[in-house]
């Protein structure tokens, strides 16, 4: 039989897709539905765990244990969660290992991190996917632990939760998030607080819209450096018609603007639906001639592309925060600084 150019074109392109198919389930994207933990009920044990830099505060962990204690949990600690290798809580091999043993424990229901700092990429090649997807639990921090976050929704489909750490302020503000989110399972709408103080207008926490208008999609997203820092491995999920949240400390805005430049070289800015940017603690233009502003930056990055963008929510190194599911489907209103989920996320 003679085939038409057509039929060929047509048999090449389906061989492509395919081909292409291929190559993202080796490169671990996850097409699974949302795999959501079950939630905390009072008496659960949490376990433990420091993935990133190590803590020289032993008096840290009692925090942690005291706060679990005043939620209705117990503690678990993992064997090398006093670790110290340089900056790092211990070596990659026994701080992947502790993360394994705690979704390998049936006794533990929930993963809380003690802190951040650096070095959770170091172990995303060594953590048992299979085991994790077979015993989905939450798992809950920020800053370094974004890559954890990202990395186990990419491989798994499972829901993590940037939130409170173990050493985290846990205010009234940041635990009735918690307690909402991770407790209740409640579908959860997300303001900033509108508080005006003595002042005749409101001045601290203020939203800046960046694009007005609605979007949905998943949230998904951290902070940027570490975000950036995994741009062409194999541990991000998919961007395409979802919802990027970022957060920074500390950074100089030359700094923010490569990173953000990264992400759009990288094809992702040009991805997603919505976009929300939290806090960028100690950020400021700085001293010299010729710095650009945050605001610049979003003008330049983020305002082009069109779509519901804010900044200045409440997420990142800020003492009262916001618990953002990463992976459940959300909408955003860019006019009004809203992030509203509509799924609980977690079962």
């Amino acid at each position: 039989m003679t085939m038409t150019r057509r039929q060929i074109l047509h048999i090449l392109g389906a061989g492509l897709v395919a081909s292409q198919t291929s190559i993202a389930r080796a490169a671990g994207k996850s097409s699974n539905p949302p795999l959501k933990p079950p939630r905390l009920r009072a008496g659960d044990t949490v376990g433990l765990i420091n993935p990133a830099g190590a803590t020289f505060y032993p008096d840290d962990v009692a925090v942690a244990e005291e706060t679990m204690a005043a939620l209705g949990l117990k503690m678990k600690t993992g064997t090398h969660l006093l670790d110290r290798y340089g900056y790092l809580a211990g070596s990659d091999k026994d701080r992947a290992a502790d993360i394994n043993a705690m979704y390998a424990d049936p006794e533990v229901r929930a993963v809380l991190t003690l802190r951040g700092g650096w070095g959770c990429n170091r172990l995303l090649d060594l953590l048992d996917y299979g085991l994790i997807a077979k015993n989905p639990k939450i798992i809950m921090g920020y800053s370094d632990i974004t890559s954890l976050l990202l990395a186990l929704n990419a491989k798994t489909g499972l829901v993590t939760f940037h939130g409170p750490v173990g050493v985290s302020t846990w205010n009234n503000y940041t635990t009735d998030f918690v307690k909402r989110l991770l407790f209740n399972a409640e579908v959860v709408s997300m303001e900033n607080p509108r508080d005006t103080g003595d002042n005749l207008a409101q001045t601290k926490d203020r939203v800046l819209t960046i694009h007005g208008g609605k979007a949905t999609g998943k949230l998904l997203g951290g902070n940027l450096s570490v975000l950036a820092a995994m741009v062409g491995s194999d541990y991000l999920p998919d961007f395409k018609d979802n919802i990027l949240f970022l957060e920074e400390v500390g950074e100089d805005i030359y700094r923010v603007d490569r990173m953000l430049t990264q992400l759009k070289l990288a094809g992702i800015l040009q991805q997603i639906s919505g976009f929300v940017f939290g806090k960028c603690n100690d950020c400021g233009p700085g001293k010299g001639y010729g710095s650009n502003t945050l605001v610049e930056l979003f003008d330049d990055h983020i305002k082009p592309l069109g779509i519901p963008a804010w900044y200045g929510a409440m997420i990142g190194h800020i003492e009262n925060k916001f618990t953002v599911p990463l992976g459940i489907e959300t909408e955003i209103d860019a006019d009004s600084g809203l992030i509203k989920l509509l799924e609980p996320a977690v079962t």
